[in-house]
Order: C-alpha cells, then structure tokens, then sequence
C-alpha cells in the first residue's frame, strides 16, 4: 500500500488562521522545547529547532537523531531542506529580474524554446508562482519499498522536465489556476543556467551561500553524503511492523531546483533574514515575490516562492516555506517584522503520523507567538511539498 500525502488534515493551521488565539505558557526554560518534545511524543525519532527572538538565538532538540547510536539531534547540524529550495532558487530568479537581464512576464520558451512541449506562453512569474498549469511532477516510485531501493537512480535536469511533460497535458490553461509543480522550479534552475551561462549550484553559492556565510547550506545535485548531519532521516518502508529505514544518504537529482538544498536550521534563519529584510532583492521585486495568492496550499497564501500565513498573535503576516522529503519535514516561518524566526523539523516525513506533522507546525507557532497555542480547530488541509509518492 502506497504512502498517500495529498493533503493533510491539521487543525492547528485551521486555528491560526481564523483569528488571534489566546495561548498558555509552557515551562520557563522555553515553551518550544516542550513542542518539540510534542513532536516526538506523536511518533517520530526526533525534532529540532533553531529560534530568534529580538536579536537572541535559542536552539533545541527532543527525541534520538541516530538510531545506531541514540544520540540525540543537533539543531546546529545539517538537514535536506526539501521544498525550502524553491525560496533559494525563487531568490536567484528574482536576481536577474531585478538586474533587468529577465522579465516577470517573459515566456519562457524565448529563453528555453523547446523545453516544454507546449503551445500556450507560460511566462516565468506562473513558473515562480505555480500558475502554470505544468505537471507538478515525474513518477519517483511506483512502491514503498523503491524509496529505499532507487536512492542512487540519477537524473539530469532536462530528463526530469521530459519525463513529466512528454504526452501529458497542461493541468489548466496558465494564468488561471493554482498547482504545486516540482517540475516548473526544475524549469526555473534550468533559465537561470540559461541566463547566466553558470550552473545552477554555482550560482546560488555566488549570490546567496557565500554573502551570507551559509557555511552549512549547499546545492549538492548528485552528491549522495549528508556531512555533520544533524540527524538522520527515517521512514518506515517495509510494512507497519517493520524497523525504520535510514534514508540520510541519497542521490536527490531527482529534486534538483526544486528540493536539493542541504542547510541548517541557523542558515535558514540567516537566509530569510536576509531576503525578507531586503537584502538580496530591491524593494520591488521583494513586493511582487510576496504578493500571494490566498489560500493557494490550505490556509496558506502562495507568492513568488514564497508562502504567508495570517498571524494568529497580532501584526503582520508569517513568511517562510516548507518542505517534505523523505526522512526530513522542515519548516522555515518568520514574523513580518524579523522580530521572531523559527526553522524546525523532525526526522521522519512521508511515513510520520499525522500527529507528529500537526505537532511541528505548533512548534513554529509556539515560537512565533511566544507561548502554545491553545485553541485547535478541526478541517483544514496542509499540503504536501515533496515528491509524487506511490
């Protein structure tokens, strides 16, 4: 039986977004680190957090981050970010458009002719913001088991964008609808190659990684190896009775611009820092990045790679993103005014029971709002990020 991740039912993000929600406080030391401890609790090995509040930084972990050896998860380590990738790539894309060397509204086959088999003009910001109407994605696995078995199966970028578009066709004419696609961020790493006449990877450690000193964030493409990892990821494969696979080490080609991106929850915190304060964009393009599209994925709002959620505490919006591969569940959410920023994750992802999924999200707003969320509202969907599933 396959994995279904479609959407999720998660009652805490229903909550958040219907309005300010009054909260208990948790123990002295941090309310985060009981979250964390929630996450566990609901049935996955680990979870970590890196958060900042006014200018300080709290970090924290509950549960195991190595089965083998029963260590507990370093929240200063390394983790597979997933779909947080498209913020990275989206910052890339963006770039460019602001040096004037691309256009929001150009069609991308002037740029790429040939690459999708399609006669409507698909322009770069449908791309960006999943209104393309491009399949979401190629068929990864066909059985639970291949997640474990095909971890080594490489792929090129363009491979990926023929598999999934060759005789299959747009999902709605582009512009007039909303469909997470993997694919179209693949299409977007392929431009900026395009554009710059530089790799993907290089690119994104010229313009972002290396401004920044992300010293734990890279692009790895087909480097299988987590190094100082920060926990391993787990998922069961094998049937309900069965022990949790090790997933850590994997080819994630197959992800490329939309999910390869190794980092840290400190990095990630750096790095929307950095975005959201208008350091990497001018102030016009970081204005249409965060111009979202209500209710695109569930409750959340979806810009230029880039997700909002109502603040459930008072004042502005959260931005951030989220990502979901196997092994890792991530999320990156940020106040609007930087006053407060959470990345938090946990160690096991397609397989976690929902609980555990419910219970992360509760961490990122544990650390937002400064206490636990009390109120739980039943009915509203998160999505999930990553890859197709069996």
């Amino acid at each position: 039986m396959g994995i279904k991740r479609t959407g999720l039912v998660v009652g805490m993000v229903a909550a958040l977004v219907a309005g300010s929600v009054s909260g208990a406080r948790a123990s002295q030391d941090s309310p985060v680190r009981d979250a964390l401890a929630q996450v566990v609790a609901a049935g996955v090995p680990g979870s970590y957090a890196a958060v900042i509040d006014g200018g300080a930084t709290w970090r924290g972990s509950a549960g195991v981050g190595d089965l083998r050896t029963g260590l507990a998860p370093d929240p200063r380590g390394r983790i597979r970010v997933a779909s947080v990738t498209k913020s990275f790539v989206a910052t890339v894309v963006l770039q460019l458009v602001g040096e004037g060397r691309l256009g929001l509204d150009d069609p991308i086959a002037g740029h790429l002719p040939g690459l999708l088999p399609y006669s409507e003009p698909i322009t770069v910001r449908q791309l960006l913001g999943h209104t393309s109407g491009v399949p979401r994605d190629i068929v990864h696995w066909r059985t639970n088991e291949e997640i474990d078995t095909k971890r080594w199966e490489r792929f090129e970028p363009t491979q990926l964008v023929r598999l999934a578009t060759d005789g299959v066709p747009l999902l709605f004419p582009p512009g007039t609808g909303f469909s997470y696609s993997n694919t179209g961020y693949t299409v977007l790493g392929l431009l900026v190659e395009r554009i710059t006449g530089r790799s993907l990877a290089g690119e994104l450690e010229r313009r972002v990684f290396r401004p920044l000193h992300l010293r734990d964030t890279s692009f790895p493409s087909y480097q299988p190896f987590l190094p100082h990892a920060g926990a391993h990821g787990y998922e069961r494969l094998y049937g309900e009775q069965a022990p949790l696979t090790d997933v850590t080490t994997y080819v994630w080609s197959r992800l490329w611009g939309s999910g390869n991106v190794i980092s840290s929850p400190d990095d990630l915190n750096r790095f929307f820092g950095a975005l959201l304060g208008g350091r990497l964009l001018p102030a016009d393009v970081l204005a249409q990045m965060r111009d979202a599209r209500p209710g695109a994925l569930g409750p959340f709002g979806y810009g230029l790679g880039l997700m909002r959620v109502p603040s459930p505490c008072g004042g502005e919006d959260w931005w951030g993103h989220g990502g979901d591969v196997p092994g890792y569940n991530t999320w990156s959410l940020h106040t609007g005014d930087l006053a407060r920023q959470v990345s938090a994750g946990m160690n096991q992802d397609l397989s976690a029971p929902v609980a555990a999924r419910r219970n992360l999200l509760l961490t990122a707003a544990t650390a937002l709002c400064g206490e636990v969320p009390a109120a739980v509202a039943a009915g509203a969907e998160v999505p999930y990020l990553g890859p197709s599933l069996p």
